[in-house]
């Protein structure tokens, strides 16, 4: 009998999982590296019962259906997603027979080795590349290859032939504004004269809780809501102390806890930004207190493929290390309710890394914890180009664009609260329509049209699926007031609100929302409509002439989604009896 090593080296049995044509925009080549140099690769397997696991998601999160709130437990979604005994036996086989030693964590093996071995394993050619414009070198392979005998155990292994960047959500409209003294005083005045006050020069706790009707004080006992930082950025307990004593003096003396994870760090003196990681924590406390919050700061950076709107360096946030890691602890250690305030293209994420994210998004709504993500910050789009043939088309977002997070696009004014100008939105490439947001998305698509018709997928997931206010908010970062615009800031407002309505559904002893979209589109009734502003983009592309906008319009629109919270309409949804105060 020939051995498994016989049988899986022979090149001409190989398939090639994933190639990159030539070196990707913008990178070069530095050299070849060492055989001798170390490398820490990821393989994801095929799970049994993926489908089996979307249906029982579906069910524990439609209202009205009988396992609705039945969220499973680490061990129940374990075993939906467990690979055949075969495919592990197989794949760590494969692996030994190279003298390398590897890790099983249900339906993920990892593994390090020397380049040369990955080299012989993977029929890669690793080398060190480095972007034109900075950034550290990434070690990467134009393409990859397994044994034809293992193509239907292996998802993808990772990483391998991914360059990109990734950043936080954040309008590249208004950014950052650092106030002066002066303005910083006028901010202050202003407030102690109208606290709730919301006009377009700044938004405050106040006002949130004003325009959102949130009255209601949580108990703190069981719950806890979370925000994932990346990048190295680090929320900051003397900032938080001074937000709250300036502008949040309800919550004084409230303070965050920090998880750790893959190497991630909590520098308090750090020279790097920290206005995202600060913005979270600031804004979720503002709608949420005083429920627990917790950071989890992780490290590392992860390769994707450079676009004509992310061409590097490669920087991307590590989701994999990230979501794994929460899918490990156990239930009682979950947040109910986790923000991220980070994304990209989707365009620039390989498919298959995709959703096996989106699945991972899928696992932990599974478990009852609800994912809510920025929509972004580009309208339709930046370039409007499809990488793949250069043709004119629109950029959706990832992760915003799974459909196991709830995506937050932004707002701005009052009276009437618009769509903001640079809230990103539209339709998935990867994923189709969820039959809970069918009727909504499609009187939206039925009211337009053909209209931009030949530059998105109709029949695909719409995002976002809600929205808050997102412009000039009042941040204090590094001891100074600044005023920061973007979905960043939506996504923790969204998520304090979401926060308290888990904390009064525990109050009642019924479990938390977990996903949410369901639940929401079954509920849009609850929402303040948005039916003016635009989210545009698309202005440096020669094929719209003006640029290209999305519209905001009652019901349903990839501006505002659903539309803005109302507090106490969502609180009697979701718990009835509850009182709003």
């Amino acid at each position: 009998m020939r051995s498994l090593f016989v049988l899986f080296a022979s090149a001409a049995t190989a398939k090639v999982m994933d190639s990159v044509a030539a070196v990707p925009k913008g990178w070069a080549e530095v050299r070849q590296a060492s055989p001798e140099e170390p490398v820490a690769l990821r393989v994801g397997l095929k799970q049994q019962h993926a489908a089996a696991l979307e249906r029982a998601v579906l069910e524990i999160s439609t209202p009205g259906h009988p396992n609705y709130g039945m969220h499973l437990s680490r061990n129940e979604v374990r075993a939906y997603t467990a690979p055949k005994e075969s495919a592990v036996t197989s794949v760590t086989g494969w692996l030994a027979n190279s003298g390398v030693k590897s890790t099983v964590n249900n339906d993920w093996i990892t593994f390090k080795t020397d380049v040369k071995t990955a080299n012989d394993l993977l029929g890669a050619n690793f080398a060190w590349y480095q972007y034109e414009k900075g950034g550290s070198p990434k070690l990467r392979t134009l393409s990859y290859s397994v044994p034809d005998e293992l193509v239907e155990n292996i998802d993808l292994i990772q990483p391998t032939t991914r360059f990109g960047q990734l950043g936080a959500k954040r309008s590249t409209i208004f950014e950052i504004l650092p106030l002066e003294p002066e303005e910083e005083d006028d901010v202050k005045a202003a407030m102690a004269v109208d606290a709730a006050d919301c006009n377009p020069s700044r938004v405050t706790p106040a006002c949130i809780r004003s325009l959102y009707n949130i009255k209601y004080t949580a108990p703190t006992e069981g719950n806890l809501v979370a925000f994932s930082s990346y990048l190295e950025e680090y929320a900051r307990y003397s900032d938080l102390q001074s937000f709250e004593t300036q502008y949040l003096p309800a919550a004084k003396g409230q303070n965050f806890s920090v998880e750790l994870v893959n190497g991630g760090k909590n520098e308090q003196n750090s020279n790097d930004d920290s206005g995202e990681a600060n913005l979270d924590v600031q804004y979720i406390l503002a709608a949420s207190y005083p429920v627990p919050i917790l950071e989890y700061s992780t490290g590392g950076r992860g390769p994707l493929e450079p676009t004509h709107d992310q061409p590097g360096p490669s920087s991307n946030e590590p989701y994999l290390e990230f979501l794994t890691y929460l899918l490990d602890q156990e239930d009682s250690a979950l947040p109910q309710t986790l923000s991220t305030s980070y994304g990209e293209e989707e365009q620039s994420v390989p498919a298959e890394y995709a959703l096996r994210v989106c699945n991972l998004f899928m696992q932990l709504g599974a478990r009852g914890v609800s994912v809510l993500f920025s929509s972004g910050d580009s309208g339709p789009g930046d370039s409007c180009i499809r990488e793949s043939d250069q043709a004119p088309y629109f950029q959706p977002s990832f992760p915003a664009g799974c459909p196991y997070v709830t995506s937050v696009g932004a707002t701005y004014n009052v009276e009437p609260e618009q769509g903001v100008s640079f809230s990103s939105g539209g339709f998935s490439s990867l994923h189709a329509q969820p039959a809970w947001q069918a009727d909504a998305v499609n009187a939206y698509l039925d009211s337009i049209g053909s209209t931009y018709s030949a530059y998105f997928n109709s029949s695909n997931r719409g995002f976002p699926d809600v929205a808050a206010q997102g412009s000039r908010f009042v941040v204090v970062d590094k001891g100074r007031t600044a005023l920061l615009s973007g979905t960043s800031a939506s996504s923790p407002v969204f998520a304090g609100v979401v926060a308290l309505l888990n904390a009064a559904r525990k109050s009642q002893g019924q479990p938390p929302l977990g996903f949410l979209n369901p639940w929401l589109y079954n509920n849009s009734a609850a929402l303040i409509d948005i039916t003016s502003g635009y989210g545009s983009g698309c202005s440096g592309n020669s094929a719209f002439r003006n640029g290209a906008r999305w519209n905001a319009t009652a019901g349903w629109d990839p501006v505002t989604g659903l539309g803005t919270p109302d507090f106490g309409k969502l609180l009697a949804a979701a718990a009835p009896g509850v009182e709003n105060a």
